[in-house]
């Protein structure tokens, strides 16, 4: 059953990217100290930070663990004053190939081993010159060192720089001839909020990552861990979910001489009324069970789909038979958008309906609630007479009864996760 759903889920993978969550960071450098900000926009509800004594001793933040027990880190320092951070963005299709370089074997290892092995941004380069980066098609990477110096990793391009100030949130620079064009609003409050001053103490910087925070209206999504790191003391303040009245500091060099170890930032922190309304709210993200109610509606409405086509022109004289091709669109409609239910995690936490930042087929299909709403109380009336008639046949007539408790377990589903409301 198991591995059944990871190939179910894999194919549904490759109908499509999945949507990315945004971040925003920063870095300041003034009178010999760089600061480093970084926003983590996530609904990830485990984050932790953790040291590693191998290689240069590092420090990371993250909450996304990928592959079982394997935590990815999202940000991290290390002993020389070198950090990082990753910032999801969806990259422009390029043809070009890295086949000649050093495949990634995994995401965790790759990025930890950067900061155990790299002093400064341009041994960075060097290193991660090496390896075959444009698989992170969804990804750009941010690296900053206690000189000031910074460096971009685009999938196919690695721009260095030496800025005082510099903002970066879900976009590659590389693409970008004019950025009064970027929308992304945490990104133009970065950029004016710097654009008169600049200054490395914790409070400003503090101020300034405020600034740039997200908290939206559904659940309080938005900001889950602010990370500040003091390059030059090997220092990281964090707060978190975008409360900035309290912060917890480490120092790299203290923890080190603790041997590897992790905390989980949840229980370093005071309860949070807005944390704890997303640790209620259930997603596929976070319930095993809705993940899995799910994968049972896309597999009714795959079946579905083509058994009524067939129906139909197996059986176009019968009674009500036209109905049937309506019955194999609107299945289609509802296996992929099951899909985008599945995958797509912005839906749950963006306004209804949602909107992709590419209007699309995911964009129309995110009206099907209110298309199911409308039609649900018809579709029951049809059902009830098709089944007094017996004018289709017993499986048809079945599956017409399971399709129409889907469609009434599912607006349940849409009120609750607010996806029927302007």
């Amino acid at each position: 059953m198991y591995n059944a759903k990871l190939v179910f889920l894999s194919l549904l993978f490759l109908l499509g990217s999945l949507v990315v969550r945004p971040c925003s960071s920063y870095k300041i450098t003034l009178a010999g100290t760089t600061m480093y900000g970084m926003n983590y926009d996530t609904w990830f509800t485990s984050p932790r930070i953790w040291f590693e004594t191998t290689g240069y001793g590092a420090m990371f933040t993250g909450a996304n663990f990928q592959g079982g027990h394997d935590l990815t880190p999202q940000a991290g320092l290390n002993e020389y004053g070198l950090a990082f951070g990753t910032l999801a963005t969806t990259t422009p299709p390029i043809t070009k190939s890295l086949i000649a370089k050093k495949p990634i074997a995994s995401r965790s290892s790759y990025l930890k081993s950067i900061l155990h092995n790299c002093k400064n941004v341009m041994e960075v380069k060097n290193y991660i010159d090496q390896y075959d980066h444009s698989t992170f098609l969804n990804d750009v990477f941010f690296y900053i060192d206690a000189a000031g110096q910074y460096l971009i990793v685009e999938p196919y391009t690695l721009t260095v720089g030496n800025d005082p100030k510099y903002v970066i949130a879900n976009f590659c620079p590389s693409t970008i001839t004019d950025y009064s064009t970027i929308k992304q609003t945490r990104y133009i409050n970065g950029v004016t909020f710097l654009k008169t001053k600049i200054d490395t103490s914790l409070a400003f910087c503090t101020a300034l990552s405020d600034t740039m925070h997200v908290c939206r209206q559904k659940k309080g999504d938005g900001t889950l861990l602010t990370s500040i790191w003091n390059l030059n003391r090997r220092i990281v303040h964090i707060y978190f979910y975008h409360d900035y009245t309290k912060a917890i500091s480490f120092n790299l060099s203290e923890e080190l001489a603790k041997g590897d170890h992790y905390y989980d930032i949840v229980k370093k922190f005071p309860p949070n009324a807005e944390y704890q309304q997303l640790l209620a709210y259930k997603t596929p993200s976070n319930s095993k069970f809705i993940e899995r109610l799910l994968c049972i509606l896309a597999g009714l409405f795959m079946i579905s789909s083509p058994y009524f086509l067939i129906s139909y022109f197996k059986n176009r004289n019968s009674k009500f038979a036209r109905y049937k091709l309506f019955l194999s669109f609107l299945s289609l409609c509802l296996f992929y958008y099951m899909y985008c239910l599945l995958t797509v995690m912005n839906i749950y936490y963006f306004p209804a309906p949602y909107q992709h930042y590419k209007f699309g087929i995911i964009s129309l299909a995110s009206y099907l609630p209110y298309l199911i709403l409308i039609l649900v109380a018809p579709l029951l009336i049809l059902n009830k007479k098709v089944l007094a008639t017996n004018a289709w046949q017993r499986l048809a007539s079945l599956l017409f009864v399971a399709n129409n408790l889907a469609y009434l377990l599912l607006i349940g589903l849409f009120f609750y996760w607010g996806l029927l409301f302007f």
